[in-house]
């Protein structure tokens, strides 16, 4: 009897492949894909391409159409209420805190790997596994027991990043078929079929479909605040601090300084955004929380690994020792630009993924 895959699409090129590629392994494949725009904001065409917004209604379109040309069957999952209270309201609050959300981090560990599957079950759809596009593999460990996220062959298109908040339960059921391709096979596949307009597309997607964030915000959320120097000067005014993050150089309305000057750290309690010289972006240690051990079970002691505190970052060498029950210090062997509060940093020992954790705001430690 065959095996089941239910195969979540986006309408792009990664997906439709995959779900070819499990057809051609000799599956029976279903394709899946997640409503989540609501209409709720206020945006009525997009800017960009994002996940979340008007331009959804296309992207159904697209994987409607997917399915119908593979002649595998399609249903759509409404998930609006699971991602404004899971994912929205997320990347919201950490705004609000002064920190920087990493909101791809929580939709692919609670929507697209948690509630998504989940929902299509309680629909009455059957499968054995569940597969998406994602550049990563899956192996299994039987000397441990655990099965192992890894990076992709591809360095260059490798989202493991992304994955470090899975659960070994979710390892346990998912198929990654482009984790030992590239993005070129990939694309060459999708033309020899004639899904040449897939191949086509553009790269880049968002979480959002617009660059103004703020009508994510309640009115009154944020408000104006001082710009300080590292020394406590006053250099100007900020429109609120959810426009900014570490590292920002651009749109800072602080011109005739002697050097160029980016934003070092938010300061939420005081409404202030501090400034100074790119060498004060400069970390050699930060604190962890959240910690989620995935390919190995907590360690009991310190070790060494390499790390990557957001996705186009090299990952660097670092030993990792627990602090207390809930957070890591992390230090690196050299310096690491705009360690930024919020973001997700994931633990490296060659193509393995250790584990994911989120960065923490304080004793934040700059190097001067």
């Amino acid at each position: 009897m065959k095996k089941s895959v239910l195969v979540g699409l986006s309408g792009g090129v990664d997906s439709a492949m995959t779900a070819k590629l499990l057809i051609d392994q000799g599956f029976d494949v279903t394709g899946v894909t997640m409503s989540i725009w609501d209409g709720s904001i206020a945006l009525d065409t997009a800017t960009k391409s994002g996940c979340f917004g008007p331009g959804e209604k296309d992207d159904l379109e697209a994987a409607a159409r997917v399915c119908a040309e593979l002649g595998i069957p399609h249903h759509i999952i409404r998930l609006q209420d699971q991602y404004r209270d899971n994912v929205l309201s997320y990347f919201c609050d950490t705004y609000i805190s002064g920190q920087t959300p990493n909101p791809c981090l929580v939709c692919n560990q609670r929507l697209k790997f948690g509630f998504l599957p989940a929902k299509a079950r309680e629909l009455g759809l059957r499968f054995d596994y569940f597969a998406t596009g994602h550049y990563a593999r899956i192996s299994f460990n039987s000397p441990s027991g655990r099965y192992e996220l890894r990076s992709a062959l591809d360095s260059t298109k490798d989202q493991s990043y992304f994955l470090a908040y899975l659960q070994q339960e979710q390892l346990a059921n998912l198929i990654f078929p482009l984790g030992d391709k590239t993005k070129e096979e990939v694309k060459a596949l999708a033309r020899k079929l004639g899904f040449e307009e897939l191949a086509a597309q553009a790269e880049s997607q968002d979480f959002f479909e617009s660059d103004d964030y703020s009508i994510l915000f309640a009115d009154g959320t944020f408000r104006e605040g001082e710009i300080v120097d590292f020394q406590g000067k006053v250099l100007g005014t900020h429109k609120g601090l959810i426009f900014y993050t570490i590292g920002q150089r651009r749109n800072l309305g602080i011109p005739g300084q002697s050097e160029p000057y980016y934003v070092i750290r938010i300061d939420a309690a005081a409404n202030r955004l501090v400034v100074g010289p790119q060498r004060l972006l400069y970390g050699i240690s930060c604190i962890v929380g959240s910690m989620n051990w995935l390919s190995i079970p907590e360690p009991q002691q310190e070790f060494s690994a390499t790390a990557k505190i957001r996705l186009q970052h090299t990952a660097a060498p670092c030993l990792v020792r627990r602090l207390d029950t809930n957070n890591w210090q992390v230090d690196f062997d050299e310096p690491q630009l705009s360690i930024t509060p919020g973001q997700g940093i994931v633990f490296y020992q060659d193509d393995l993924v250790l584990a994911g954790g989120i960065i923490q705001p304080e004793k934040m430690k700059d190097k001067t």
